[in-house]
C-alpha cells in the first residue's frame, strides 16, 4: 500500500498540470511554461533523493519499523496540504503546490528504502525476489488508480458543469485539488497496519543483539506462541566487525555491490523518467486538441492515455518480473530488460521518422515501459535490499535510489525541456531522433554495468550475500536462530540458512 500511494502521489501530477495550464494560463494557449513544469516536477523528485537518504540511514539507526510510520505520516500531511496551498492566485498557488510537492517527495523517498529491506528480512530466500517484486508491483496499481480518479472526479464534474459550453469552470480549481488529497487516503489507512507491523527478527537479533525479542517478533509473523517456540541460539566467539559505513573496509566490502546498485538505477531511471522527451508528440496525435474540449475533457483525455499505457505495458511488466525472478534471476532479467529497451528506443527512431501515423511508436513506447518493468525498473529496487549487511541495508538502498532519481531529475527535467524546444524547431525530427538513440545508448551502457559488476543473489539467504567476499575465517554478523513449531512436523525457521 505504501509503493501504491507513492505512485499514486507522483504519477498523478500530468492531468493536474493540464487543469492548471487552463485555469492560471489562459493567455498562453493552456500551456503551463517548462519554467513553472520543470521545477514541479523536480521538487518532487529531489524530494525523494532526500528522502531515500535520510530515512534510509534511520531505518538501520532506529528500526525500519518505527520509522516506517514517520514517512508515511509525512505523505499524509504533505498530500492533504497539496490540495489546500494557499490561496488562489497563480504565483502563490504554485509556490505552494511545489513547497508540499517537495515534502511529498521526502516521504516518498523514505518508502522506498523500508519498503525493500522490510520485505526482504521478512521472506525466506526461496520466494523472496518474487515477494519484494510484488511490493514494487503496486506502482502499476497505483498509476492505474491516480487516472482513475482522476477520470471519475473529471466526468463527475463536467455532467454537472453550468453552463455547459464553459471551456474552464471556475469548480476546476477544485478538482486537481480533491485528486492529490485523495491520494491521503490509502496512506492513512495503511498507517494502521505499519504500527501493528513487528520489528524484523534480523534486524532485532543481528543489529539489536536481541534474540528473545526476535523470536517474539517471529511469534507474531508464524502466529505461534512463545511456548511453542524453541531457541538455539549461536553467537560467534568473536564480536563481528565494527567498520563504519562509508569507511575503506566497508567499501573493501561492499563498494563494488553499491556502484553497481547506484550505477543502474541513475541510468535506467533517465531513461524511464525521459518519457516527458515524446509527451508532446503523444499529445498532439492520440489526444484531442485543447481548443475542441474543455478542461475536464482535457484532463480526462490524459489520464485515459495513461491508464491505457498501465494496463498495455507497464502493469503486465511489473507482473512478468514477479513470476520470473526467482526462476530466471536478477541479473538475467535486469539485462534483457536493458537490452529490449535499447532495442526498443533504436527502433522507434525509424518509426518516428517515417511513420505518419505514430502508431508504431507507440507500440514501441509501450515496449520500452514493458521491458523496464520487466527489467531494471524492478530489479533495482530489489537488488540493494538484498545485497549489504543488515547493520547498512536500508542505508545502502537509499544511497542506490537517491542516484537513481538524480538520473530521474535528468531524464524528465533535461528531456522535457528539449521536447519543449522542439515544437519550434524546424530540426526537431533530427534532435528527437537523436534524444531516443541517446537513451538507447544508455540502456546499453546499463547492459554493460550490469554483467560487469553486478552479483546474482537468487536462491540465497541475507547472510549468504553479504559473506561473498569475506575470508573464511573472518566472523560475520551471524545469529543462529530457530524457531520450531512442536508436533508431528517440524517448521524450523533460521536467520542465517533461510
Amino acid at each position: 500500500m505504501g509503493l501504491f500511494t507513492d505512485a499514486y502521489d507522483l504519477f498523478c501530477i500530468p492531468p493536474i498540470m493540464r487543469l492548471i495550464g487552463r485555469i492560471y494560463y489562459s493567455e498562453k494557449d493552456y500551456e503551463v511554461p517548462v519554467g513553472v513544469s520543470s521545477p514541479m516536477v523536480a521538487l518532487a523528485l529531489l524530494g525523494t533523493v532526500i528522502g531515500k537518504l535520510v530515512f534510509g540511514r534511520l531505518g538501520d539507526l532506529f528500526g525500519r519499523r518505527r520509522v516506517y510510520g514517520l514517512a508515511l505520516m509525512l505523505m499524509v500531511v504533505s498530500s492533504v496540504g497539496c490540495g489546500f496551498s494557499i490561496c488562489t492566485t497563480q504565483q502563490c498557488v504554485l509556490v505552494s503546490l511545489g513547497f508540499f510537492r517537495f515534502l511529498l517527495g521526502v516521504g516518498i523517498g523514505g518508502d522506498y528504502p523500508l519498503s525493500a529491506t522490510i520485505m526482504s528480512e521478512f521472506a525466506n530466500k526461496r520466494t523472496r525476489g518474487a515477494f519484494i517484486a510484488a511490493v514494487f508491483s503496486m506502482q502499476g496499481l497505483g498509476i492505474l488508480m491516480s487516472s482513475g480518479v482522476t477520470m471519475v472526479v473529471c466526468s463527475i464534474f463536467n455532467a454537472v458543469q453550468h453552463p455547459k459550453d464553459t471551456i474552464t469552470p471556475k469548480e476546476a480549481d477544485m478538482v486537481w485539488r480533491l485528486i492529490l488529497m485523495i491520494g491521503a487516503i490509502p496512506a492513512a489507512m495503511t498507517f494502521y497496519w505499519r504500527m501493528m507491523m513487528p520489528e524484523t527478527a534480523r534486524y532485532t537479533a543481528l543489529v539489536e543483539q536481541n534474540v528473545l525479542q526476535a523470536a517474539k517478533n517471529m511469534e507474531k509473523v508464524l502466529d505461534v506462541s512463545l511456548s511453542q517456540i524453541a531457541e538455539d541460539v549461536e553467537f560467534p566467539p568473536n564480536p563481528p566487525p565494527q567498520y563504519p559505513l562509508l569507511s575503506r573496509e566497508f567499501f573493501r566490502r561492499h563498494g563494488r555491490d553499491l556502484f553497481s546498485c547506484a550505477a543502474s538505477w541513475f541510468l535506467v531511471d533517465i531513461v524511464f523518467y525521459s518519457t516527458n522527451l515524446v509527451q508532446s508528440l503523444i499529445n498532439d496525435k492520440f489526444l484531442p486538441p485543447r481548443k475542441d474540449v474543455n478542461a475536464y475533457e482535457d484532463a480526462f483525455a490524459v489520464a485515459k492515455f495513461q491508464a491505457l499505457v498501465a494496463v498495455a505495458s507497464t502493469i503486465p511488466g511489473y507482473w512478468a518480473t514477479v513470476f520470473f525472478i526467482d526462476r530466471i534471476g536478477r541479473v538475467k532479467i535486469q539485462m534483457m530488460g536493458f537490452l529490449f529497451m535499447g532495442l526498443a528506443l533504436f527502433a522507434s527512431i525509424a518509426a518516428y521518422l517515417h511513420d505518419k501515423s505514430k502508431i508504431s511508436f507507440l507500440i514501441l513506447y509501450g515496449l520500452t515501459f514493458f521491458f523496464s518493468n520487466f527489467g531494471p525498473n524492478t530489479t533495482t529496487f530489489i537488488v540493494p535490499a538484498e545485497l549489504f549487511p543488515a547493520r547498512f541495508r536500508s542505508t545502502c538502498h537509499g544511497i542506490s535510489g537517491a542516484f537513481g532519481k538524480v538520473g530521474a531529475i535528468i531524464g524528465s527535467v533535461g528531456f522535457l525541456s528539449i521536447s519543449h524546444k522542439n515544437q519550434e524547431d524546424k530540426n526537431s525530427d533530427a534532435k528527437m531522433a537523436g534524444a531516443l538513440a541517446f537513451l538507447g545508448g544508455v540502456c546499453m551502457l546499463g547492459m554493460i554495468i550490469t554483467y560487469l559488476f553486478t552479483r546474482e543473489t537468487m536462491g540465497r539467504s541475507l547472510e549468504e550475500n553479504e559473506k561473498e567476499d569475506e575470508d573464511e575465517d573472518e566472523t560475520q554478523e551471524r545469529c543462529f536462530l530457530r524457531i520450531r513449531r512442536r508436533s508431528n512436523s517440524v517448521r524450523e525457521v533460521s536467520l542465517s540458512p533461510i
